[in-house]
């Protein structure tokens, strides 16, 4: 099968008047949460350098705004800016069974796109839908574990298409200039791993570098600029280049039925994925049983083995984190917080946390095992296992099956809308952040998308 040329078929026939009530509720419901984490996320650490970088390089007043900022650049590098920015905190969506973060490459360079042509509300919403279901099919085809094995980050790469197909949807190419611009963003595609050696702001970066060079794939194609009609399903191709257990054939797999947008899941806690699951246990455990830190002997954790390498191992490295990126990557100290504090949001996730003299006693206290049982339904499901023993001889178990946040155990929309005004509240007055809330429930509605980046800039 010519599979990229199906792929740009079904991304080009997909329309607005064909998608399910369920399927608009929910763009719009992950829209809100992406928004809260990139207007939070502007202002981090790993923002500044972008925000300066982007500063000597500003253009017209014609130029895409920068979410949270006072500053117009170019379009691509305003997707660079939002993704990196979405990608920084660690609260970002994810789908579980692709092991990758969607919004922060396909909304980044959606949003840069619609304020490119002025699209439509109805018009943003198909792009994100189209662009979710290749970025999450092309991680699940490739096998999650085996991609990351080779040193990849699926949001790094996958996200690269994801956010080509996207940007041409909306900004009007035709089948031929999405596939062009699905060949070109084929070589584009990256994201190094190894950014877990040191805690380095790449990986933050994975978000943004997607969402720019998936747009610039799409603008360079809709310029006349070719690129190879077998990207995915090539000898060269994406498929075979990035894992040596992809299969083709999970590309199609159920595509639309339902469409992926409606398996990808919200993060409550300001950490990687892989560890989700296991604080929710820890927070359940200690305020059913009101444990104190210093109640607590030992906690073991059963932890995915996909994850090992991410929040586990080397096990020295994840007890002495340096660095807000190391703690986000460091199952013990996730747990440690979350015992502590009660709580694993964004404030947890700091240097004077990571430093403090609390959180160290804690840490080796916390022990990660793996275990078969939680394995046999990875990656569609990622369950968790924990077992706090008290100093007293108690012993505490609490396990999930689905993390909160997952489509099986979601956020209200009560619940994304308070998360929303959490990260937002610090940067925009409570009136703005209430307007942002209304806008983005009645996106169907928006004429012009360039109105709803406009209200976004500081």
């Amino acid at each position: 099968m010519e599979l990229t040329r199906e792929i740009a078929r079904l991304c080009y026939d997909l329309s607005f008047d064909d998608l399910d009530p369920d399927v608009i509720d929910r763009v719009k419901y992950l829209l809100l949460d992406y928004l809260g984490v990139a207007i939070r996320g502007a202002g981090t650490e790993s923002s500044e350098p972008v925000h300066s970088f982007l500063a000597k390089r500003q253009g017209s007043v014609r130029d895409v705004p920068v979410i949270a900022t006072d500053l117009r650049v170019d379009a691509p590098y305003a997707a660079l800016a939002l993704g990196t920015a979405a990608h920084s905190l660690e609260l970002d969506d994810v789908v579980n069974a692709a092991s990758l973060h969607p919004a922060v490459s396909v909304m980044s360079a959606a949003l840069t796109a619609g304020y490119t042509v002025g699209c439509s509300g109805r018009e943003l919403i198909e792009g994100i839908v189209a662009g979710y279901e290749i970025m999450v099919k092309l991680g699940v085809a490739l096998g999650p574990a085996a991609h990351y094995a080779r040193g990849f980050h699926p949001t790094g790469t996958c996200g690269t298409l994801g956010a080509a197909v996207a940007a041409a949807k909306i900004l009007g190419l035709d089948q031929y200039g999405m596939i062009n611009a699905m060949g070109i963003a084929g070589s584009q595609a990256a994201g190094s791993m190894e950014f877990l050696a040191d805690g380095a702001f790449t990986k933050r970066f994975h978000g943004g570098w997607s969402a720019h060079s998936g747009l610039v794939a799409a603008l360079l194609a809709g310029e006349g600029f070719s690129g190879p009609a077998t990207i995915i399903e090539g000898k060269f191709g994406f498929l075979h280049a990035y894992s040596p257990v992809s299969d083709a054939a999970k590309v199609l797999d159920g595509w639309g039925t339902p469409y992926e947008i409606m398996n990808t899941s919200i993060k409550p806690h300001a950490c990687c994925r892989y560890k989700q699951g296991a604080i929710d246990c820890i927070l359940k455990i200690v305020n059913d049983n009101a444990l104190s830190p210093e109640d607590i002997a030992e906690v073991e954790i059963s932890i995915l083995k996909a994850g090992f390498a991410l929040v586990v191992e080397p096990r020295e490295l994840k007890l002495d984190p340096k660095s807000i990126v190391d703690a986000q990557f460091s199952m013990p100290f996730g747990a440690a917080v979350a015992i502590i504090k009660k709580n694993a949001f964004l404030d947890q996730y700091c240097m004077e946390n990571i430093n403090s003299d609390d959180v160290k006693k804690m840490m080796p206290l916390i022990h990660c095992t793996e275990d078969p049982d939680i394995e046999k339904d990875f990656p569609r499901k990622w369950p968790a296992k924990v077992t706090i023993t008290t100093k007293d001889a108690q012993i505490h178990f609490a396990q999930v099956e689905y993390p909160k946040g997952d489509p099986e155990n979601p956020l209200s929309w009560e619940e994304i809308i308070q998360k929303h005004t959490l990260l937002t509240a610090p940067v925009f007055s409570e009136d703005k952040c209430t307007a942002i809330v209304s806008s983005v429930r009645n996106l169907e509605k928006m004429k012009d998308v360039v109105n709803l980046m406009e209200d976004l800039r500081k």
